[in-house]
C-alpha cells in the first residue's frame, strides 16, 4: 500500500529522514513514535505529498506521490490541531469539504453521529475548544471511506469518553483491512490498537516491529515496556 524507499529530507543543514526505508501493508495500524523533532511529522508530510524530499521515493498503491496528486483522495488525515476557515460554520465546512471531494459513496457518518456534530453545525469553527475541533477533525478524517488514515496524536485534546470512541472506531476500521499510521508521545495510548511499532530518532528508523513479536522478543505484556527494553538495549550495545 505505501512503499517508502530511501528518503532524505532536509531544512538547510538539517537532515531530518535519513534514509527512510519502509513497507506498509493493508490491514496494519503502524505506531510511529519517538521524541520532539524526530522526524515523524515531516515523513508523515511527505506520505501526504505537502513536503518534498530531497532524494528518495513515496509510493502509494505504485503512484508516486509527487506526481499524482490524486493519491491524496485515498488518504484520511486527522491533524493534530485543525485549521479551518474562520468564517464558516462547522456545518459549511463540512459541506465544503464534501462537495471538493466529490465522493459518489455514502458518507461514513459513524463519528458524526458519535460526537453529536450536527448540535454544532451553526458553530463558527474559530469558538470552538480544541477538544471539539478534534471532535470534527475526526469526523472528517473517516467521512469518505479512506484505504489510508494518517492520524497525527488523534486523542490529543479529546476527553477519556471521546477518546475511547475513536479508539473503537481505529479498531473497527483496521479490521476493515485499512492501513492507519498512527503519530503518538504516548506508548500507552497506543496498547490493543497497535499492529506494529516504528520508533524514529534524529530522523532514522531505529525499529520496525510487529507488536505481537517486540512483546515475545522482550517478555513484557505491554508496548510501552517492550519498547523501553528494546531501546534500552541497542544503547547499551553501542
Amino acid at each position: 500500500m505505501i512503499s517508502i524507499q530511501n528518503l532524505n529530507k532536509f531544512y538547510g543543514r538539517l537532515h531530518v529522514l535519513r534514509d527512510v526505508n519502509l513497507e506498509l501493508a493493508n490491514g496494519q495500524c503502524v505506531a510511529f513514535v519517538g521524541p520532539n523533532g524526530c522526524g515523524k511529522t515531516t515523513l508523515m508530510k511527505c506520505i501526504l505529498g505537502l513536503v518534498t524530499p530531497q532524494s528518495g521515493h513515496v509510493r502509494i498503491n505504485g503512484m508516486e506521490v509527487q506526481d499524482n496528486p490524486a493519491s491524496r483522495s485515498l488518504i484520511g488525515f486527522m491533524p493534530q490541531k485543525g485549521s479551518f476557515p474562520q468564517n464558516m460554520t462547522v456545518g459549511q465546512t463540512i459541506d465544503t469539504i464534501m462537495q471538493v471531494r466529490a465522493c459518489k459513496a455514502q458518507p461514513d457518518l459513524e463519528l458524526y453521529s458519535r460526537y453529536n456534530i450536527a448540535s454544532i453545525a451553526s458553530k463558527r469553527t474559530n469558538t470552538l475548544s480544541g477538544g471539539t475541533a478534534q471532535k470534527v477533525n475526526a469526523a472528517i478524517a473517516f467521512l469518505f471511506h479512506p484505504q489510508i488514515l494518517i492520524l497525527d496524536e488523534p486523542a490529543a485534546g479529546l476527553d477519556p469518553m471521546a477518546a475511547e470512541v475513536l479508539k473503537a472506531k481505529i479498531r473497527k476500521e483496521k479490521e476493515q483491512g485499512r492501513l492507519i499510521f498512527i503519530t503518538s508521545h504516548i506508548l500507552s495510548e497506543l496498547e490493543d490498537i497497535a499492529t506494529h511499532i516504528v520508533f524514529m530518532e534524529e530522523g532514522r528508523i531505529l525499529l520496525y516491529k510487529p507488536v505481537d513479536e517486540l512483546k515475545r522478543q522482550t517478555g513484557e505484556s505491554t508496548v510501552a515496556r517492550a519498547v523501553m527494553q528494546i531501546l534500552n538495549d541497542n544503547e547499551n550495545n553501542r
